[in-house]
């Protein structure tokens, strides 16, 4: 007999109790009216919230951190000599082990920074210094010249597409793509052709946002490693949701976020092999990453500090560590199993609305709970204020994604995106809903 790793149903609710906003009614506009404030349930309908892989909801532990190390701690790091400048510091460091270990890297291979798209354009703007001959020698062999090639994927979010088109803009470089087929993956029959001898650079995302799929990261790093190319990760939706060590991916960089894994907003992560760091250039200058400054140049710190130029967001590294603890506690492989089960489940349900396309893969197998569809005769936008106004939060447009969204023949979806807290409850709940929407659109027969 096969036992499963997700949670009970009793552990999940006490999972969910952890998460203050999952207890919220939401009131319809239709009810604002007639709503007391003081009811003791609040009126409205309960939240289902199947947004997380926008941003996920936080636990009570993140919230505390963030708010004993504001009222108890709050200091710049790795400047003042007094005693509230040397627990910051300590607290601030000792956040970038957990993050780090997390993923399996050392401290030293971790760059905060704004969020996963600020790694990418931190790493797109230091292979721009290194192309311009910034480095001296070791950054030579990070600079992208004119003729050289960029691949990126038909899959990605705009964070890791929209970078690498203005690198390549900059520096005359090609950019090329990975197509995606009608199952949302993406085609690795095209690898050979599209990593060409030329390629310096393969950047692509570890699982589709829209799509769920995840990627074959052993059979894209081999082929760029063949021909020389740096591999960047986009590891944004995956870090949340399974064990991750991007050491063991083989991966040169990777970028990842922490408001999607039940932290703070404003802060994410830039992962890179520690030799790579060490002779990259950096992207960005200020205080905080220099060593010695005379008023014709400037020498900088080791990594990480190299690349963490002005002010950093200490109050909200302390609050993703705490995150990180809580994901680490509760175990990843559980989680990942729990989700799996979430998504099996959604598939299924969907299979059977009749006009409703799941976009992607149909089968849970190698690919995660963000699950985007297209409701036949109706526009994403209708779809999400209908589920609205019955509580449940999902996403439509076109995630920050239009390129996968053209190659399924669609403009926009929308999507339900599982994580730790969901419930089998709010899976069916949401198909109950998705089940009406044709029908009360006038879009059904």
């Amino acid at each position: 007999m096969t036992v499963s790793l997700a949670p009970t149903d009793q552990e999940l609710a006490a999972i969910r109790a952890d998460f203050p906003i999952l207890g919220r009614r939401l009131i319809t506009p239709a009810e604002e009216a007639f709503y007391q404030p003081s009811a003791p349930e609040g009126g409205g309908a309960k939240l289902v919230y199947l947004d997380s892989g926008a941003t996920a909801q936080r636990p009570r532990v993140v919230l505390d951190a963030m708010r004993d190390f504001s009222e108890n701690h709050n200091a710049a790091v790795h400047r003042g000599a007094h005693a509230l400048a040397s627990e910051a510091t300590e607290a601030f460091e000792g956040a970038r082990e957990s993050i780090a270990a997390f993923v399996g890297a050392e401290a030293g291979e971790l760059v905060f920074t704004s969020g996963a798209t600020g790694a990418i354009n931190l790493l797109t703007a230091a292979l721009g210094a290194a192309s311009t001959g910034r480095g001296q020698g070791l950054g030579r062999r990070f600079a992208i010249l004119p003729g050289d090639r960029i691949v990126v994927t038909q899959a990605e979010h705009h964070s890791n597409l929209v970078p690498w088109q203005e690198l390549a803009a900059r520096t005359g470089a090609e950019l090329a793509w990975l197509r995606v087929g009608a199952d949302g993956r993406l085609r690795l029959d095209d690898l050979e052709g599209v990593i060409n001898p030329r390629t310096r650079v393969m950047a692509f995302t570890h699982a589709s946002n829209v799509t769920g799929a995840i990627s074959d990261v052993a059979a894209i790093t081999a082929a760029a490693r063949r021909v020389g190319a740096f591999t960047v990760l986009d590891a944004a939706q995956t870090v949340p949701h399974q064990p991750v060590d991007l050491p063991a991916l083989g991966v040169d960089f990777a970028a990842f976020s922490a408001h999607k894994m039940l932290g703070p907003n404003g802060i994410g992560g830039l992962y890179g092999r520690a030799e790579l760091l060490e002779a990259l250039p950096p992207g960005f200058t200020g205080g905080s990453m220099v060593e010695i400054v005379t008023m014709r140049d400037a020498t900088f710190l080791p990594p990480p500090h190299r690349f963490e130029a002005g002010t950093q967001a200490v109050t909200q590294a302390i609050g993703w560590a705490a995150a990180v603890g809580y994901l680490s506690h509760l175990g990843m492989e559980r989680i990942a199993a729990h989700e799996h089960e979430l998504t099996v489940r959604l598939l299924d349900a969907l299979a059977t609305l009749e006009g409703v396309r799941v976009l992607g893969p149909a089968e849970a197998q190698d690919r995660l709970g963000a699950v985007a569809v297209d409701v036949a005769g109706v526009h994403a936008h209708d779809v999400g204020q209908y589920l609205d106004a019955q509580g449940i939060a999902i996403r439509v447009g076109h995630h920050c994604a239009q390129p996968i969204h053209r190659a399924l023949g669609v403009q926009a979806s929308t999507r339900a995106s599982l994580a730790l807290y969901n419930t089998a409850d709010e899976i069916d709940r949401f198909v109950a809903a998705l089940g009406e929407v044709r029908g009360y659109f006038g879009a059904a027969g």
